[in-house]
């Protein structure tokens, strides 16, 4: 079956498919059709052809309307693009609700956001001026998102670029593109004009390259990787092109002895290994107070080695694989490179028994760790958890500003008041107290440093897509006297 859509048709490519695999067992899902440079340019035209039609006339209450479709739609699908996703990313499929959930939240949202500002109008202090700042479009945007989350991410960009009324090329990863052909499908279905939606699929390097370098592409929506976003902003460039970029992070998460034991020691295991570490806000780092370091410690060890392994499918499973045998083979040399450089494994690290046909890893726990190991600084994306102790609260902020990273980060205390010191003080884009990993979507979502540019999410996300103009109308035209026309003084 075609899975590029281009101009409202579904078309295949000429070029090779490629076989889509199912991280817990190997076994082949499907084979779809990948873009060539062929393709990308004629999802780029349609959306280009798109944007300068109708669509750019289509009121704001329309583009609204036409997203509240799309999320009963998703509603209506719900089992059946969880499973998908499951299948796909090899996280479970509790995990895949959840996502279709939110995916569902973030269309309501944008569907109301896209008609409550239309503009303002500016007090210039001259009776005879009507000053406004209206919003308009950016243009053709190409939409790229990572294979961890990837209906989520998609629709985190997807949903507000539809409200702001631009057009879209989509390009999910090439790893797992199945649960975007169903949201492409679902849009189609709920009447998006042709052209306005495209979808291409095929590898960064390649599709993706080929979208960021068209003249005709104005705008790019990034996320993943770092270096990936470095070259993307240097690809970039020559166009001057705007940029939304979200590059991941190295997140800390800080535990106070005054915390709830349990409570924190529950919250550290989801924040570490949820979707098996591949989460771009993961707590991969452990800041815990030394008075508890040892207990707390012990005690997610032992948890962490009772995590149950296996197929997202099985309602029993609590955490499934990694995406693919190269990435676990690249979190498994980051563990290799941690050992050489002094850090202390104290569970995990190895592949578990009876699992041979899938991509997983056991839960791992670094101690003895410092900010000059790599473990520390690199973003590994993978079950694998590193633990420094501090003494003073001092030691705990800088411990967790020491990162080239800033997307999320939590603090765990009852003190109300160094709870709040402490969130004010760290320098990353989203801070939890005494709670990690939720998101709304009416709030913004990105980060400091490294992490990126731009934010997703909340107003902002809407304003990512939009221009803004400045119309000055002068009612009351009159020469200017300005120069004297030749006259002779």
């Amino acid at each position: 079956m075609p899975e590029l859509f281009v101009n409202g048709t579904w078309i295949s490519s000429t070029a090779p498919g490629r076989p889509i695999r199912n991280p817990a067992n190997g076994t082949e899902l499907a084979t779809v059709s990948e873009a060539g440079e062929a393709e990308v340019d004629a999802a780029v035209a349609a959306a280009r052809m798109a944007f300068r039609g109708p669509w750019r006339q289509t009121s704001a209450a329309d583009r609204g309307e036409l997203l509240r479709t799309i999320a009963g739609l998703l509603v209506r699908d719900r089992e059946e693009i969880a499973r998908t996703e499951s299948r796909d990313t090899g996280k479970t499929v509790p995990e895949g609700r959840i996502d279709v959930d939110d995916v569902v939240g973030v269309f309501r949202y944008y569907a109301n956001l896209a008609t409550t500002d239309a503009g303002r109008v500016v007090d210039t202090g001259n009776m005879d001026v009507v000053s406004r700042v209206t919003y308009e479009p950016v243009g053709v945007c190409a939409l790229i998102a990572p294979w961890n989350y990837p209906l989520l991410q998609m629709s985190w960009k997807l949903a507000p670029a539809l409200a702001a009324g631009n057009t879209a090329v989509l390009k999910p990863s090439e790893l797992t593109p199945l649960s975007t052909v169903h949201l492409v499908r679902l849009a189609a279905e709920a009447g998006v004009p042709d052209g306005v939606v495209n979808l291409v699929l095929g590898d960064g390097a390649t599709v993706g390259g080929a979208l960021v370098a068209h003249p005709d592409v104005d705008l790019v929506s990034f996320t993943g990787g770092l270096a990936t976003g470095q070259r993307i902003m240097a690809a970039a460039a020559p166009g001057v092109k705007k940029l939304a970029l979200e590059l991941g992070g190295k997140n800390p998460n800080v535990v106070f002895p005054d915390a709830d034991f349990e409570t924190a020691v529950d919250n550290a295991l989801t924040a570490a290994f949820l979707h098996s570490g591949q989460v771009c806000s993961a707590g991969s780092r452990l800041i815990v107070h030394s008075s508890i370091h040892d207990r707390f410690v012990a005690e997610l060890a032992r948890r962490a080695d009772a995590i149950r392994l296996g197929d997202g499918a099985d309602e029993k499973t609590e955490c499934g694989p990694l995406v693919s045998a190269e990435h676990r083979d690249k979190v498994e040399a980051h563990i290799a490179r941690a050992v050489e450089e002094g850090a202390t494994l104290v569970t995990g690290g190895t592949r578990p028994e009876g699992l041979d046909d899938g991509y997983f890893l056991r839960p791992t726990i670094f101690t003895g760790c410092d900010s000059t190991m790599a473990i520390v600084r690199e973003e590994v994306f993978g079950p694998v958890l590193t633990v420094e102790p501090f003494d003073t609260e001092e030691q705990a902020i800088a411990l967790a500003n020491d990162t080239e990273y800033g997307l999320a980060g939590a603090v765990w205390t009852n003190d109300a008041s160094r709870a709040q010191r402490v969130a004010g003080t760290l320098r990353h884009g989203t801070v939890w107290i005494n709670d990690f990993h939720p998101y709304v979507p009416q709030a913004e979502w990105g980060g400091f440093g490294k992490s990126g540019i731009g934010r997703e999410l909340g107003p902002s996300g809407l304003g990512e897509y939009r221009e803004a103009k400045h119309v000055y109308h002068n009612i009351r035209p009159a020469p200017s006297g300005w120069f004297s026309g030749g006259d002779t003084p």
